[in-house]
């Protein structure tokens, strides 16, 4: 039996005493200990440093899919606990799970400025006539990660390895970004002395935030259904999906589609909203999903990424259509969701532009309950922790 964990002091095994409770209107009593300084008001919350995952499931001697998997259920708040294993049992035949098949760059450069300063670029987002929107990073030698720089100069020029280049033209803006702050993200050109894919491979690496404590080979930030290759970051929401799982969901009458949508950097210092990404959702993907709603199935995203495609590409009735562009769609609460009736997802941090996502599908009220569930329950965030499966 699994031991209970104390929020508290992780290292315990004695069971909780407290109640944690949740602030504001719609505040709900769960049974467990105190999250310290804890509260999911507004979509914010306190998120304690040993619930952030620093490593892959593998490391911890795991197999991808043997990471957790929270079920909700925001028609009636039933909250079940499983292994990602398990997820055959939560899905039915008829029912049509969208994934992104984009697959994940070695999209970290080490540059030098002018002066010798040394920086981390990050390639964000691909744009037409062969720009790049990027972000200047300051290394931290000694986490082995990196912090935002604002201090990048139109005109500039950036060494990359092996004779490359990289131009800074103008401040990138996205629409929703304060305007009084400076700079992080700029469009740029690069110039390389081979293709971007192929330079990268030789002189990049994963992207990574200091709560991953050493680096990982690339391999560790790919799905395995990755068929095109093209964003920032993985879009984890898949990762935990083995070739032999998704057999076995196809066994039982589950339509597996694909999509792709290129994610850029995800700005976790600043909790951004997304700006501009690449989009391809194909006919046979479209069609598809149509037919699953119109013979009552559900359409379940895998990812944050999914929903932006699909919901990108559905009109006001929610009926697919094939596209393919630059997305800058932001869904809230107010827009709502009109494609999608369930999402596979990781756990997002305080104030990201993802919870009011998924406020949107679920409600304020089953978010908050959910994400107390897993603060008491001890689930891991980010990109390498566990998985939240919110169904009707």
């Amino acid at each position: 039996m699994r031991p209970v964990l104390n929020l508290i002091d992780p290292g315990t095994t004695e069971p909780p005493v407290h109640k944690l409770h949740l602030a504001g209107p719609s505040a709900v009593p769960i049974d467990g200990p105190t999250v310290p300084a804890t509260g999911l008001s507004g979509l914010d919350f306190d998120l304690p440093a040993w619930l952030e995952a620093t490593e892959p499931p593998e490391a911890r001697g795991l197999r991808r899919d043997q990471v957790r998997l929270m079920v909700s259920h925001y028609r009636d708040d039933r909250v079940q606990h499983a292994s990602f294993r398990d997820l055959p049992r939560f899905l039915e035949a008829g029912d049509a799970l969208v994934i992104n098949t984009s697959g994940t760059l070695n999209a970290a450069l080490s540059a030098r400025r002018n002066d010798g300063t040394a920086l981390e670029l990050h390639l964000s987002t691909q744009l037409p006539a062969g720009l790049w929107v990027v972000e200047l990073r300051r290394p931290e030698p000694e986490t082995g990660s990196s912090r935002p720089m604002y201090d990048g100069v139109a005109g500039e020029t950036l060494t990359l390895p092996g004779g490359g280049q990289a131009i800074l033209h103008v401040p990138y803006h996205a629409g929703a970004m304060v305007a009084h702050r400076p700079p992080r993200l700029w469009v740029s050109t690069l110039r390389l002395p081979c293709p971007v894919q192929e330079y990268l491979n030789a002189h990049g690496f994963p992207i990574r935030y200091g709560y991953v404590r050493q680096s990982w080979p690339s391999s560790y930030y790919q799905t395995v259904y990755a068929t095109e290759m093209g964003s920032a970051e993985m879009p984890s929401a898949g990762r935990a999906f083995t070739p032999e799982l998704l057999t076995q969901l196809v066994a039982g009458g589950v339509l597996v589609v694909p999509l792709v949508l290129h994610t850029g950097v995800s700005s976790l210092e600043d909790h951004e909203p997304p700006y501009e990404e690449y989009y391809r959702v194909p006919s046979s993907t479209a069609r598809a999903v149509n037919a699953v709603r119109a013979s009552g199935g559900r359409v379940l995203a895998v990812g944050t990424t999914v929903v932006r495609a699909l919901e990108t590409v559905a009109d006001e009735r929610g009926t697919v259509h094939p596209g393919e562009g630059w997305t800058d769609l932001v869904i809230s609460p107010q827009r709502g969701l009109r494609a999608v009736d369930g999402l596979l997802t990781g756990l997002h941090e305080p104030r990201s532009s993802h919870l009011a996502m998924l406020q949107a599908l679920a409600g304020r009220e089953h978010l908050e309950k959910t994400y107390a569930a897993a603060l008491h329950e001890g689930y891991l965030w980010h990109e390498f922790g566990d998985l939240h499966l919110i169904l009707p």
